[in-house]
């Protein structure tokens, strides 16, 4: 299966924790569920424009989230998604984070 760049990476992760890596050169995105390190280290490197040194993929799992109404509680879960950790060369870095 072939993505391109825009397909493999779905989105930046802006959390707190994701934020405080980025300034130790690691980025965090959200990745296409069929994406390999191979190709995610190509598309950070073609979107970025920078040296990609090393990728570490994890799936998050789903977590159950309760609502209250009035016929009583409802139970439902978040989806699973995957998540890629991206470091990059020492020296460089991906501007998109800087803003936030």
């Amino acid at each position: 299966m072939t993505l391109t760049a825009h397909e493999v990476i779905v989105r930046p992760v802006i959390s707190e924790k994701s934020m405080d890596e980025a300034g130790r050169g690691k980025y965090t995105f959200r990745v296409h569920e069929d994406a390999s390190k191979i190709q995610i280290a190509a598309a950070v490197e073609e979107l970025f424009k920078v040296h990609v040194t090393g990728v570490n993929v994890l799936w998050t799992k789903a977590r159950e989230k309760r609502r209250s109404t009035k016929r009583g509680r409802i139970v439902g879960y978040t989806t699973p998604w995957r998540k890629a950790v991206v470091t990059v060369a020492p020296g460089q870095k991906i501007e998109f984070f800087e803003g936030v």
